[in-house]
This record gives C-alpha cells, structure tokens and sequence, in this order.
C-alpha cells in the first residue's frame, strides 16, 4: 500500500478526514478538544454535548475515545466531532438504521451522521438516537 501523501487521508483521497481539533497530538480532555475546534463548529458541539448530557444516565462520564469526544456508560455510548468541513455524530450503524426516516434529510454512513458546522442535529433528535443507544448498552449488560 501506498503511503498517503501530504493533504490526502488513509484511503489516499484528497481531503481532510481529520477530526478538526487534531492537530498537535490528541487532546486529553473534552475540554481540551473543544477548544481546539473553531467556531462555529465549537458552538455546534457544545450544544450536541448539551443534548447528549440531558439524555444520558447521571452516572456517564466523558472521555476521550479514538481522539474524539463520547460519552461512556456500560462502554462507549456516542462519539462526536468536528472536521473541516462538516461536523459527525457517531450512535451506531443500528441507531441510524433504526431512526433512518428521521435522518433523511442528513448524509449518513454505516455509523455516522454528518451535518454543517453551524447547524446541530436539532436536541430532540438527538436525545432519542442517545436513548436509543444507551437503552441498547443496557441491554447488553443484563444479557
């Protein structure tokens, strides 16, 4: 294989595939990664983090998971980022398979969902794609 030259991703493809607040090592903290992610994809997140916060069980914490923010209960429950041209939420390909008439409107991978940088997925969609997955983690535990 091949190795990717300057200003091409993995895949050898032009463009950037990097989270937008890669640049000088992985940040440590949500914290620390939201402040490296400029605006309006800062503002984006935030309220995305928001929206996520309200919907997760107290007990959930933050972390730092592939150089990206989640958030963590009975393991990884979602993922979220920014990139240079767009922003990505990340609940799971079966979350976004099963919410896919809500999610039309948005460019959906296996397990991902891209939107503008300056437009967050609207709260409530997003607080039922996280209930969805943490009521998918609980099951998994009991079972």
């Amino acid at each position: 294989m091949r190795k990717a030259r300057s200003g091409e991703g993995r895949s050898g493809a032009k463009g950037n595939r990097r989270s937008g607040a890669m640049g000088k090592g992985a940040p440590k903290s949500v914290e620390g990664y939201l402040a490296r992610v400029p605006e309006p994809a800062r503002g984006t997140l935030k309220k995305m983090s928001a929206a996520i916060r309200s919907a997760v069980p107290r007990e959930a914490t933050e972390t730092i998971s592939y150089g990206m923010p989640a958030f963590k209960h009975n393991g990884v429950l979602v993922w979220f980022a920014a990139f240079k041209d767009h922003c990505s939420f990340f609940p799971t390909a079966s979350v976004i398979e099963a919410f896919q008439k809500e999610l039309k409107r948005y460019p959906t991978s296996k397990g991902t969902i891209h939107f503008p940088t300056d437009k967050p997925l609207p709260s409530t969609l997003v607080k039922k794609l996280v209930k969805r997955r943490v009521a998918q983690n609980e099951s998994k535990k009991e079972g």
